[in-house]
């Protein structure tokens, strides 16, 4: 098969993304928000990758990915978190900076210089937001985790990732101390908006609003 283009690429990654989040066919105008396109545009791609036998697609219906497809689109998933995590453990950028950069350098084509990032990096299961990072077979490692907003008074989890990855909410997580690996107990829910109040240990206490805690993910201690 030809080589593919970065925006083709970056088609594939983007309805791999809305497929797996929505668990069904991505339609156009969620193509053309994710990747900030008119709705003609998307249209015209979704035919040349058609053609490609890289997606199934039907006016009015949606678009899948072929087997093809995923598997093109589970690899850039795959370069773009082990990118971050090199850029953050190795490089030393904080994880609300690397987002951009992963995004050029997975697009790099040799397998052999991923194979050996993955191996330089210990094969590493999750990237510095808490994302799985598929193997080399485009297999995730899943593991039980919940939004914040989901527990209980009293209840306790320990932060292992967020589903908001824009750099002004990563910026305040750090500002609020609250990355990845801190145990959180929350202590009271404000009824009126469902904001809550937490403790991170050591005597600190934390109100945080729906939307963040909708946006942080724990796993339940």
């Amino acid at each position: 098969m030809e080589s593919l283009s970065q925006t083709e690429e970056n088609y594939l990654k983007a309805i791999f993304k809305i497929c797996e989040n929505e668990d069904k066919p991505a339609n156009t105008n969620a193509i053309a928000s994710e990747l900030q396109m008119t709705a003609a545009a998307i249209s015209d791609m979704l035919k040349r990758l058609s053609s490609k036998e890289l997606v199934h697609y039907k006016r009015h219906y949606g678009v899948t990915l072929t087997e093809h497809g995923s598997q093109i689109a589970k690899t850039l998933i795959r370069k773009h978190r082990l990118w971050e995590v090199f850029l953050c453990d190795v490089l030393n950028f904080t994880w609300d900076e690397v987002h951009e950069m992963a995004e050029q350098l997975e697009h790099v084509q040799s397998s052999e210089l991923i194979f050996r990032l993955d191996r330089f990096l210990g094969r590493p299961k999750f990237d510095p937001h808490g994302d799985p990072i598929p193997d080399a077979d485009g297999n995730f490692e899943m593991r039980k985790q919940i939004a914040l907003s989901a527990l209980q008074e009293n209840e306790s989890g320990v932060v292992v990732g967020v589903d908001e990855h824009s750099s002004a909410f990563l910026q305040y997580l750090d500002q609020m101390h609250l990355g990845l690996g801190v145990k959180v107990k929350v202590l009271e829910i404000y009824k009126f908006d469902n904001s809550l109040k937490i403790s991170l240990g050591a005597g600190k206490e934390l109100t945080i609003s729906n939307k963040v805690s909708e946006n942080l993910l724990v796993q339940k201690k």
